[in-house]
């Protein structure tokens, strides 16, 4: 099949990633490239197609523009479940997991309204004590000001980095990021983007928001 390319300057979070998703799905190209004009984009992209079974390089063409190029090299079907981009690439033990899969949306860096000082020890607490739900918890989604607990110095870096030593996938609104200067500082997690978001709370049996 001949090397496509995407255009996908100018275009806001999600959109960059689900031009890539229309594109494996419709054509099932071996090889393509897609040209993407901020940060956020370009972590997302890379994600994306690593999940769909690409290998992926980089290049800078300046001025905040970069060029991501995808190279197939395993089949994404395999027989595994379909409704999540990143299933048919998915691991057999994480897939037993999604039986019992818990999320954590996470869309502020405190917990409750009121005393920031409060919020803050609330959210620490909170991280340290959610281990607990065990083999239930899935996943952790970190929106808005929530990313600010992902970066060097975070005060809850500590527990984001046990909970995702323990296998539980963290993923960091790359838009967000990117809005607060943060893309650079983010310490735990996977960057991701609104279509990664919209499908994990589609999978969830359960959805805990903060």
């Amino acid at each position: 099949m001949p090397h496509r390319h995407l255009d996908c300057k100018g275009l806001a979070c999600p959109g960059p990633v689900l031009e890539c998703k229309r594109l494996i799905d419709s054509q099932q190209p071996d090889c393509l490239t897609v040209t993407v004009d901020n940060e956020a984009a370009k972590e997302n992209v890379s994600r994306f197609l690593k999940n769909q079974g690409y290998t992926i390089t980089t290049e800078s063409a300046g001025d905040g523009v970069w060029s991501i190029a995808g190279n197939r090299v395993t089949s994404t079907t395999g027989g595994k479940p379909d409704g999540c981009a990143e299933c048919a690439v998915m691991p057999d033990d994480e897939l037993a997991r999604l039986a019992r899969k818990t999320v954590v949306f996470i869309t502020a860096d405190t917990i409750g309204r009121g005393d920031e000082t409060l919020g803050s020890k609330l959210m620490k607490s909170f991280l340290s004590t959610l281990p607990e739900l065990g083999e239930e918890l899935w996943r952790v989604i970190l929106l808005n000001s929530g990313v600010r607990l992902t970066i060097q110095d975070s005060p809850v870096l500590d527990e984001l980095k046990r909970i995702e030593n323990s296998g539980v996938t963290i993923l960091v609104c790359g838009t967000c990021l990117d809005f607060f200067g943060l893309l650079a500082k983010k310490a735990v997690g996977d960057t991701t983007n609104m279509l990664d978001v919209v499908t994990s709370l589609q999978l969830a049996n359960k959805v805990i928001q903060i």
